[in-house]
């Protein structure tokens, strides 16, 4: 990721290739990380009355969907403790078009149902700057409970309202535009794919 704004917006360092492979290697066998990759879902067939959120994908046409972003979930002290979430939509192009809503929606509950995390667990921590992801979290249930002044970032918890006094202002979520991603069903979804990696 090279990136100057998406290095801001993840709070990110700069790595080398070879630094991204290693990097993804460790994921891949560390237990206290789990990460979805987002793919821009094709239409459905013309002919299909399925809502294109419901369509299930065969694994030839995932092939062919094009990667949109990420989704993260960061466990440093194990299942018993707070889960850190982050997502990562990286062209501007595809922001703003509905993807980070639904992709937080199933990982969430994802999280909460396949993996027992209780919601009130779920944190996430958000460059004071970052408007948009802040609104984001907030529309799926979380409140800011911490300016962490030292890193310019707001630590927001799923189920809490938003402390009073810290001289924040990040906008209110209007009336009906809250999601209830814990009424997200999961089937045909969420899913593994062997990339043949």
């Amino acid at each position: 990721m090279k990136s100057p704004e998406l290095l801001e917006l993840t709070a990110s360092e700069p790595l080398s290739l070879e630094e991204e492979y290693e990097m993804q290697r460790k994921w891949l066998l560390d237990e206290d990380k789990l990460t979805f990759i987002l793919l821009a879902r094709p239409s459905p067939p013309s002919d299909s009355s399925t809502d294109s959120s419901r369509y299930i994908l065969l694994p030839e046409e995932i092939q062919k969907c094009r990667m949109v972003g990420d989704v993260n979930l960061f466990l440093p002290d194990g299942r018993e403790s707070e889960g850190e979430c982050e997502i990562m939509i990286a062209s501007k192009e595809d922001r703003r078009k509905g993807y980070a809503v639904e992709a937080l929606s199933l990982f969430l509950k994802y999280t909460t149902s396949s993996l027992h995390l209780p919601a009130p667990q779920l944190l996430s921590r958000i460059g004071s700057e970052n408007i948009p992801s802040i609104r984001l979290f907030k529309k799926l249930g979380f409140g800011v409970v911490k300016y962490v002044k030292v890193f310019d970032e707001v630590e927001m918890r799923f189920g809490q309202g938003d402390v009073e006094g810290l001289d924040l202002d990040f906008g209110v979520v209007e009336k009906g535009k809250e999601v209830d991603w814990e009424g997200v069903a999961l089937e045909g979804r969420v899913g593994v794919y062997e990339a043949g990696v």
